[in-house]
C-alpha cells in the first residue's frame, strides 16, 4: 500500500489487492475544491471516494480514465477492492447546517481502512460496530466546523486504529482556515514528528503499532 497526501481531505492511495505481481488500482479521495487554494491533482483513478463534494464538481477534471465516483452510502466492489459507505453528517445537528457526509469503509491487501471524510459528529455505537477492527484511519484534526481537535482525540480512542493519518489542517500555501498538526499534538499529549512524504507499508508492517499518528507531506 502507498499512500500520499495532496491536502485538505485529498489522498491517493495505490494497492493491490490481489497480491503482489498483480494490477494496481489507485484510489483518491475528496480531491481540493478551489477555494481550498490547493490546485486539483492529476492523473489515473480507478476509484474515487467523495465524502461531501458533488460528483460533477470540476475538481474531477484532472483525473483520467473514467473512474468509478462513489459519493452516497451503499456496498461497492471495484477492481478486487472491497467498498462500504455509512451515511453520516457534516455536522452536529443531523445536518441541519452542513448536510450529509459518508464514511467510507474499505479492505484491501488483508487491511481495514476507515476515511471518515468530512464528518462532523463522533460516530455513533453502531457506526462503530460495523467499521470493526481498522487498520488505518484517516480524520479530520484541524476544527473549522468539522469535529474539534478533543473530539478527533475521542475519536480516536474509540476506534482504536493501528495508525492514524490526520487530514483537513492548516498548512502553508493554502486559503484553509483550521488548526494546526503542533496543536493538536499539545491538544491531545501526542508528540509532533516529521512529516513523511509518502508512507509505504504492508499488513506486516502494522504489528504492535496502536493508535500511531503519522502525518504526511503535502505532494
Amino acid at each position: 500500500m502507498n499512500i500520499q497526501y495532496y491536502g485538505d481531505f485529498c489522498f491517493k492511495l495505490t494497492t493491490k489487492p490481489a497480491g503482489r505481481a498483480t494490477e494496481e488500482v489507485v484510489v483518491w479521495t475528496d480531491l481540493p475544491e478551489k477555494s481550498t487554494g490547493i490546485r486539483s491533482p492529476f492523473g489515473h483513478a480507478d476509484v474515487v471516494l467523495l465524502s461531501y463534494l458533488n460528483p460533477t464538481d470540476d475538481v474531477l477534471s484532472g483525473l483520467k480514465d473514467e473512474p468509478e465516483i462513489l459519493y452516497t452510502p451503499g456496498e461497492y466492489s471495484v477492481k478486487g477492492v472491497t467498498i462500504l459507505g455509512y451515511p453520516s453528517f457534516r455536522d452536529g445537528v443531523g445536518g441541519v447546517e452542513k448536510g450529509q457526509n459518508t464514511v467510507f469503509v474499505f479492505d484491501s491487501e488483508e487491511m481495514r481502512f476507515v476515511y471518515l471524510g468530512g464528518i462532523g459528529h463522533p460516530p455513533d455505537d453502531g457506526l462503530i460496530e460495523k467499521i470493526g477492527d481498522v487498520d488505518v484511519l484517516f480524520i479530520p484534526i484541524g476544527g473549522e466546523g468539522i469535529i474539534s481537535q478533543k473530539k478527533a482525540d475521542e475519536i480516536i480512542r474509540d476506534i482504536e486504529p493501528k495508525i492514524v493519518i490526520p487530514m483537513h489542517y492548516q498548512m502553508e500555501g493554502t486559503t484553509i482556515q483550521a488548526e494546526t498538526p503542533e496543536s493538536f499534538c499539545r491538544e491531545t499529549g501526542r508528540n509532533f514528528n516529521d512529516e513523511l512524504g509518502k508512507l509505504n507499508f504492508k499488513k506486516k508492517d502494522l504489528d504492535g503499532k496502536s493508535m500511531e499518528v503519522t502525518f504526511l507531506k503535502r505532494t
